[in-house]
């Protein structure tokens, strides 16, 4: 088990070498389940040096979908957001705060950039959670209005018939 871990700090310490560039990670999503993320302390050319992170989350065809972004961090300050280009409702404050839900149309992968600056030179870290979820069509919430509608047809018909 210390071997595994060893060799995954070893691997994850190599592939912060590069300078001034982002941190890059690939993460699979699942509609519906919050999928987790985190930065690492480690120095290095993302986020937690003063640039940035970004991660794509790919499994999603092409569509429309909320995507709810939750976060937390210990001596970062994340400044910047952006879901494939598009900015968020609001950027947080606090340590602890939802970024809220927006919509995004476009093929998967959904590429978030994170950008910001360690307030500590040491034990900077951040996590997050990320939930997508579909977007109802219209003709759902038309299939829905016309069942209501048959339901209240049948249920004023059985009412007459009892009068």
């Amino acid at each position: 088990m210390k071997l595994k871990s060893f060799v995954a700090g070893a691997l994850l310490a190599a592939a912060s070498v590069s300078a001034f560039a982002a941190d890059q990670l690939n993460i699979p999503v699942t509609l519906g389940v919050a999928t987790g993320f985190s930065g690492l302390s480690l120095p290095g050319d993302g986020l937690l040096s003063g640039g940035s992170d970004v991660l794509s989350f790919t499994g999603l065809a092409a569509g429309l979908y909320n995507v709810q972004l939750n976060y937390s961090a210990t001596n970062v300050n994340i400044q910047t957001a952006s879901l494939n280009g598009q900015a968020p409702v609001f950027i947080w404050g606090s340590p602890f705060a939802s970024l809220g839900s927006f919509q995004v149309s476009a093929n998967s992968p959904f590429t978030l950039t994170l950008g910001g600056t360690p307030t500590s030179a040491s034990s900077a870290f951040y996590n997050g959670s990320i939930t997508v979820t579909a977007v109802p069509e219209p003709e759902t919430y038309g299939m829905l209005l016309g069942g209501l509608a048959l339901l209240g047809v049948v249920a004023r018909r059985k009412a007459k018939k009892a009068a």
